[in-house]
């Protein structure tokens, strides 16, 4: 089965990839996953994140500072954002967003963060990358606060069909991962059946969150393709089609100019198809 897939979520500038990065790739390459947006989530990791794409064809960069590292959020910290974002290969603002799971830092300081990067990728004109960790209620709520349709993705979303309806009615995309695996993911199951294939996105969050069978393993982008065929199944759709579809929405979301993501010099992948504003 011949496919072009785009991990929309990986971590893969990090130190757990050191000793085999350049493997890890080639794996991914050879199930064909030829697109993947790198996330830079803590001013420490932006420049490392760069430069990994940087060196890296079909790699773009997603930069911000996650919820649990918000009270380091000051005006220095915008300022070197604000800079980083003119790279012609960042392509998002994230990851952002709330977590209360581990109270690493208050919610008042957490929406804080949130808002001023959400509003700084407003003005910029970048899609944002959102997490959030039992703090939907907030999320939604400030996020309720701008005018719709917002450009971005829900990553790992693990809710079920109500809550999918209430981040598609903002015009966000869902960011499916391994997690629609697991036995205990039903909720999750049902909203991926029934939302719009055109609002859904595959990532991996490498090298978190393996898909079954790889739980307890280091997870990696060429695991996606487990990801794929849960959707395809759920769905009762065919693989190639889930592929196709996902792989459009990653190319309009996060490089509508088709000329960085999905290189059509690798290996021997099929053409991406066309996406709006560019060719493949």
């Amino acid at each position: 089965m011949a496919v072009v897939l785009v991990d929309t979520h990986c971590h893969l500038d990090l130190p757990v990839f050191d000793p085999d990065r350049e493997a890890v790739l080639a794996r991914a390459r050879q199930v064909g996953v030829h697109g993947l947006v790198l996330i830079g989530f803590s001013p420490e990791t932006w420049d490392r994140a760069i430069a990994l794409a940087e060196r890296t064809p079909g790699m773009v960069v997603a930069l911000g500072v996650h919820p649990n590292e918000a009270d380091g959020y000051d005006r220095s910290c915008e300022h070197r954002l604000r800079e980083l974002v003119r790279h012609p290969l960042v392509h998002a603002i994230g990851e952002i967003g709330l977590d209360y799971h581990w109270k690493a830092v208050d919610p008042g300081t957490q929406q804080r963060a949130f808002r001023q990067q959400l509003e700084l990728a407003l003005e910029v004109g970048l899609p944002i990358v959102l997490h959030q960790r039992e703090a939907e209620d907030d999320l939604l709520r400030l996020l309720e606060e701008y005018a719709r349709p917002l450009r971005g993705v829900m990553h790992c979303f693990t809710g079920g069909p109500e809550m999918a309806c209430r981040f598609l009615d903002l015009g966000l995309h869902l960011g499916i991962g391994g997690v629609v695996t697991y036995r205990s993911a039903e909720a999750l199951r049902r909203a991926v059946r029934e939302v719009p294939l055109e609002r859904v996105l595959l990532e991996t969050d490498s090298p978190y969150l393996p898909p079954v069978p790889h739980r307890g393993e280091r997870n990696e982008p060429a695991f996606l393709r487990h990801t794929l065929d849960a959707v395809a199944r759920v769905r009762a759709e065919s693989p190639e089609e889930v592929a196709q579809r996902t792989t459009e929405n990653a190319a309009r979301l996060f490089n509508p100019a088709g000329d960085l993501l999905l290189p059509p010099e690798h290996d021997e992948a099929p053409t991406p198809v066309a996406t709006e504003g560019g060719t493949p």
